[in-house]
């Protein structure tokens, strides 16, 4: 048995793949043990992304790697939260990230970046192989500092008719200054849910079109203007507590 495993972790770390008795974990891993003043003895939490977390116990650490001793009693699956996916705009890339840390946070279950005409005006923009990959890592931070266990899954870069096409049979939502309130559509929604937002300056008409004519229903949260990522961020919230609430 390992000592002190009855302790409450201090920090997670995210580790796919099976589980041994003995984790050994990347530099990026070490690295943040060391930001979070680790030591050898310190009890931690192991997350997989796709539902199981574990009590364990910093058997090693190096600048190079941490080894952490699992407590195999203490592996459990959580079960997944209804699939709720967010559709963000490429935008800017800062904006962007915070958005994926913040839908982390709240249980996002699947995250798609949708190219919007204005999309190709905004510099630096968020898309392409490296930027999937800063969200990857954005991701996974988040999922740390918040205990979770489950990892978005990253969708391909989609354009607006690929989006608009979408037939999930729960409910595809477009967050809409002129739909009606968000708090009452999501009552008569059920998972799986895509929550759509417009890029920054907001949708052309044609491309708002293409939507309701696909079928999407549009929502409001609200009569102030907001910036993509705190719709996003309002959004998530509301649809996240309707859902358990239903």
């Amino acid at each position: 048995m390992v000592d002190g495993a009855h302790r409450a972790p201090v920090a997670t770390f995210y580790a796919p793949g099976a589980w041994d008795a003995r984790v050994e974990l990347d530099e990026r891993a070490a690295h943040h043990a060391a930001v979070k003043r680790l030591g050898v003895g310190d009890t931690v939490r192991l997350t997989s992304g796709d539902g199981r977390r574990a009590s364990g116990r910093i058997d090693a650490l190096g600048k190079r790697v941490l080894v952490i001793e699992c407590v195999p009693q203490s592996v459990h699956q959580l079960p997944a939260l209804s699939h709720v996916e967010l559709w963000a705009p490429v935008g800017d890339r800062d904006r962007m990230l915070l958005l994926a840390e913040k839908a982390v946070e709240l249980g996002v279950s699947a995250w798609r970046s949708v190219v919007y005409r204005r999309s190709r005006s905004v510099s630096p923009r968020g898309e392409g192989s490296a930027f999937h990959e800063k969200l990857r890592a954005r991701m996974i931070a988040a999922l740390e500092q918040s205990g979770g266990a489950w990892l978005p899954e990253i969708h391909p870069d989609a354009t607006i008719d690929e989006v608009a096409n979408c037939t999930l049979t729960g409910g595809t939502v477009l967050l809409d200054p002129l739909g009606q309130p968000l708090a009452e559509l999501v009552r008569d929604l059920h998972a799986p849910v895509v929550l759509a937002l417009g890029p920054e300056g907001g949708f052309e008409p044609d491309e708002r079109a293409i939507f309701i004519d696909a079928g999407w229903r549009t929502a409001s949260i609200g009569g102030n203007v907001l910036r993509f990522e705190t719709a996003g961020i309002a959004g998530l919230t509301l649809v996240r507590a309707l859902l358990r609430s239903s």
